[in-house]
């Protein structure tokens, strides 16, 4: 209910005693035309006032006990009924105890207040009725009736309509938590979604780093490598013009390949031998400059249907046969070197294999572990993040003595059409 003395106007608090006084006026005017006593009028009158005063008036903490206000509209109902009793005209009186009634008794004692106040005020519209005659009662009983019926419907629908404010009030309540608790999932949601983005740049630097590295790796690490190589060989030439010259002009050569080279790489471009032509006639053609740089022969073999698959699928299988063969070179000591690419019907195969000297395995799993990175293990775990990137496979067989054989796999998806 409320506080009840936050919510009674002035007007309500004050006018009960105006009307009383005003009825008081007129059976004072009546009786004494009547030359009636007015001791028992004027005692009851003032025992009302007195009442709502002491109890209501001046007690506004009291409206809050629902028992204190139950008796105190009970006490006030009898006398009214008293008083409309002995002269009709209280029978006016009777919207105040309806005010009090609906407004500080409790359901389910409400309608009983109302309808105790609508009898008190058919009693009095029926004060000439009768009431001997089973006529004068059923016209009694219709009167009280006429009264207690619309105001107990009205207490009825009164008290559906505040239920049903009530759950108005409480479903905005909750509504108004669910969006509070909403406000704070977006807000986490967005920090989340900060977080997020941030992570994701993150990745994606280190992605970037990674491909750079790559890139630096399999373009300017291994032109330098074999410039210093055709260098040095130059440097033992000393004595022969014609293969100082040729060292030379290999040096050159591979300086401005590996040039061209590290540009596409940091624009992330197709590599220079896959523009013009196939996976398989690129690999022959970096198998057969390397091998007229070395001086290791090199077999190049294309098995199964050729087809274009995606760019960066070739550019990946490209890039490990340079990488392997550049490790043939650098460490492998060998006198053949066999390079097959196979078409098959769900993926695309490269084997580089060797009859060089071969190494441990477990070296390969220490460099990957960043446990021995002296070892020179950084290209083949470049190959095996190419291939992890495109969904694909690396695998390196080797042992000491029995040489070294690379496999790298990728799904043979189709090129699109304009690629």
């Amino acid at each position: 209910m409320g506080d009840p003395a936050a919510r009674w106007p002035v007007a309500l608090t004050v006018g009960p005693y105006a009307l009383l006084a005003l009825l008081t006026g007129v059976t004072v005017a009546i009786k004494r035309s009547e030359g009636a006593s007015l001791i028992v009028d004027l005692v009851l009158c003032g025992l009302t006032a007195a009442w709502m005063l002491g109890v209501f008036t001046l007690r506004p903490a009291w409206r809050r006990r629902a028992p204190v206000m139950a008796v105190f509209c009970a006490v006030l109902i009898l006398l009214s009924a008293i008083l409309a009793i002995r002269d009709p005209w209280f029978g006016c009186f009777t919207p105040v105890g309806y005010f009090y009634a609906f407004r500080l008794l409790r359901w389910p004692w409400q309608p009983v207040g109302v309808g105790a106040m609508a009898v008190v005020a058919g009693t009095a519209q029926a004060y000439d009725v009768d009431k001997s005659t089973a006529a004068g009662l059923v016209t009694y009983g219709a009167v009280v009736a006429a009264n207690a019926v619309p105001m107990c419907a009205f207490a009825w629908f009164a008290r559906r309509a505040a239920r049903q404010n009530e759950e108005r009030e409480r479903a905005l309540q909750e509504a108004r938590e669910a969006n509070r608790r909403l406000a704070a999932s977006l807000a986490e949601n967005a920090a989340l979604h900060e977080r997020l983005l941030a992570q994701a740049r993150d990745a994606g630097v280190q992605d970037e780093r990674q491909r750079m590295a790559r890139e630096i790796h399999d373009t300017l690490a291994q032109g330098l490598t074999g410039i210093v190589s055709q260098l040095r060989a130059a440097e033992h030439a000393g004595d022969d013009p014609a293969a100082w010259r040729r060292h030379v002009a290999a040096a050159t050569k591979l300086a401005r390949e590996s040039l061209s080279e590290a540009r596409r790489s940091v624009h992330a471009l197709r590599p220079e031998p896959l523009r013009s032509a196939m996976l398989s006639e690129a690999l022959a053609g970096v198998a057969e400059r390397w091998s007229a740089l070395h001086e290791i022969p090199v077999q190049v073999t294309t098995t199964g249907t050729a087809r274009p698959i995606r760019p960066e699928a070739e550019a990946a299988l490209l890039r490990i046969a340079q990488e392997a063969l550049a490790n043939v070179a650098k460490h492998a000591r060998a006198t053949r070197v066999g390079v097959t690419l196979s078409y098959l019907e769900h993926e695309a195969a490269l084997d580089v294999r060797d009859d060089g000297g071969g190494f441990d395995p477990a070296l390969l799993d220490a460099a990957a572990d960043g446990l021995r990175p002296d070892r020179g293990g950084f290209g083949l775990i470049a190959m095996r993040q190419r291939m992890e990137s495109l969904s694909g496979t690396l695998q390196v067989e080797s042992e000491p003595g029995a040489g070294t054989g690379i496999s790298a796999r990728v799904p043979a998806e189709r090129a699109e059409v304009g690629v």
